[in-house]
């Protein structure tokens, strides 16, 4: 099982509507390295949803259900009890190397268990 992260503008699609809808296919990538990791993605795998533009912040987490060339079905799995905001996490040292951090456009990047768990912890858990 891998670790990744999703990003999505609430306004296009946020984390309710996917708890709305149940699942949803996340297509439509088109940065050559993140399509590269959406490939990569395999059932059962773990993802963190984060909202993009003015909210900035992982509030979620997903499962996937199923994959195949680049597309991906997930459901819902949790929301997370609070937000976990870009600016909180770029305070941390630890962090300041994740994809998340340094590469503000990609859509698609992998997550290390270290960074799932302090994610985690942010979050409240």
């Amino acid at each position: 099982m891998a670790l990744w992260l999703f990003k999505e503008e609430p306004t296009h699609y946020n984390y309710a509507d996917l708890e709305r809808d149940r699942q949803t296919v996340w297509d439509g990538v088109e940065n050559a390295l993140a399509l590269i990791h959406l490939r990569k993605v395999q059932p059962g795998d773990r993802v963190l949803y984060y909202h993009t533009g003015k909210e900035k912040a992982i509030v979620g987490e997903m499962r996937v259900v199923k994959a195949k060339d680049g597309e991906v079905t997930v459901a819902p799995v949790r929301r997370l009890p609070k937000p976990v905001p870009l600016a909180e996490i770029k305070k941390i040292t630890a962090l300041k190397d994740w994809d998340l951090v340094r590469n503000s456009r990609l859509s698609v990047m992998p997550v290390t268990a270290e960074q799932w768990r302090m994610v985690e912890e942010m979050a409240g858990e």
